[in-house]
This record gives structure tokens, sequence and C-alpha cells, in this order.
């Protein structure tokens, strides 16, 4: 298990236009110095909530590091994040959301959980409550103030990228229309991510397809032969005639 899946680290909200910046800059070859730099300048000022006003390098500073997702991934992360860049080469812009949120989940399994228990909530009502949410995660990670911090900034996120929608009501949110990845090449690096968020780096393949960490895409059909006959890093292993157990190969 590696150490980020013990820590937190959503310490703000992220917006998705400084994902897609980051990402066009990778994707132009820019060296991570050069990066950091544009981002220390750009994000001094971008409001968390959106919009244009002078920001504290502490502050903004949080962000860089969750942005560092795409261009300086940890080492075990580096050939994950290389086959997210190949496919976000061929896509168009307004495809990535999956990406990005596939490299945070993987670089930030709090993210994925956050996601989780969200999606589980959705699974029995129409709309969820902050609190509903805080108190899940609370029973992973423990009562403590940063992680409703944390939940908060990943929540606030959420509703900056589109996924989830205020209903109208002071920390209530109702989900947005569920976007459909057709292409099954983003899926995989989903599926990728998903493994990735796991403290044993495996699951189940009906698990994986239908975890509510990914509540707000619907994955098309995949076999657990697809994936890892289409993947460098994931093997299928079977116990019996239906289960099918995918894990991370280093």
């Amino acid at each position: 298990m590696s150490k980020r899946h013990e820590k937190l680290g959503i310490k703000q909200t992220i917006q998705k236009e400084w994902m897609d910046r980051t990402l066009r800059m990778v994707l132009a070859g820019m060296t991570e110095k050069e990066i950091r730099q544009d981002l220390d300048q750009y994000l001094s000022t971008q409001k968390q909530s959106g919009g244009i006003g002078e920001r504290g390098q502490k502050t903004y500073g949080m962000a860089i590091g969750i942005l560092a997702s795409w261009f300086a991934p940890e080492d075990d992360l580096r050939g994950f994040r290389d086959e997210a860049l190949k496919i976000a080469r061929v896509i168009p812009e307004e495809e990535w959301l999956p990406l990005h949120w596939a490299v945070i989940s993987a670089a930030y399994p709090f993210w994925f959980n956050v996601a989780k228990q969200v999606g589980r909530l959705f699974n029995l009502q129409e709309s969820v409550t902050q609190v509903q949410i805080f108190n899940r995660i609370k029973e992973q990670y423990g009562d403590r103030e940063t992680v409703d911090r944390n939940a908060r900034y990943t929540v606030r996120s959420f509703v900056a990228w589109g996924v989830l929608q205020e209903s109208g009501v002071k920390g209530c949110y109702k989900k947005s229309d569920t976007r459909a990845i057709l292409d099954k090449m983003p899926a995989l690096v989903m599926c990728e991510a998903a493994l990735h968020a796991q403290p044993e780096g495996k699951m189940q393949v009906s698990q994986l397809l239908h975890n509510p960490a990914l509540f707000p895409f619907r994955l098309p059909s995949l076999t657990g032969d697809y994936i890892s006959g289409n993947s460098t890093t994931i093997a299928v292993i079977r116990h019996g005639l239906d289960d099918e157990i995918l894990t991370i190969v280093q």
C-alpha cells in the first residue's frame, strides 16, 4: 500500500479548467518547471470558486500539488499517466473529464472514496447531503475536522466539474446527467485508476465496472479478458467460472 492511500490531500476546490490548462501544457511538451511557473502565475489570479481574484501562494500552491497528478506523478503511476496522455492526444478536449477523474482518483484515492460514498447514496436516493457524505467518509478515515474539510473541497470540486448539481437547499445535491463513455480506451484508463485507488490494487470485474465511485459515467460493456488483453499493467485472475478479479501488475 502506498502512502497516497492514507493521505487526504484535497485541500481546496479544483476547477476543471485548471486541469484542462495543465493537460494542455503537458501535451505541448512543457517541462515540469515550466508548468509549475505557469500555474504559479495563473492560479495566483484564480479563485477556488471560479472567477478572478488574488490569492496567496500558500493557498494556490495546494492546488498545484493536485494538478501535478498530470505532470509529476508518483513513480508507480507514471506508466498509467502516460497511457492517459496517449488518449488525451487523440480525443477532443471536451471529452477529457473522464481522464481527469481517473488521474486524480489514482493519485488521490481520497477523491475516489468520496465519490464512492456519493455514488452509493445516489443508488439509494435521488439527492444527497453533505452531512450524509461526511458521515460515511469519516467511517473510513476517522472523525476528524480535516476529513470534513477535505471532503467538503472534494464535493465542491464535483460541483465545479458539473457532475453534481446544487438542489437549491444548502448542502444538498442532485446528480447531473450521466456521461456515456463510448470509447473503450478511456474506459480502460478509468478501470486502471479504480485499481490504483485500492490499497491492494485489485477488484472483481463486476465491482469495478459498476463501481459507485464512477457515478458520473456510464462505461461500455467490458470483459476481464478485454481489459487485461488491452493493458500492459492489468492481469485477470479467475476463481471458478464467473469470478474474475483484475489486479495491477508491476
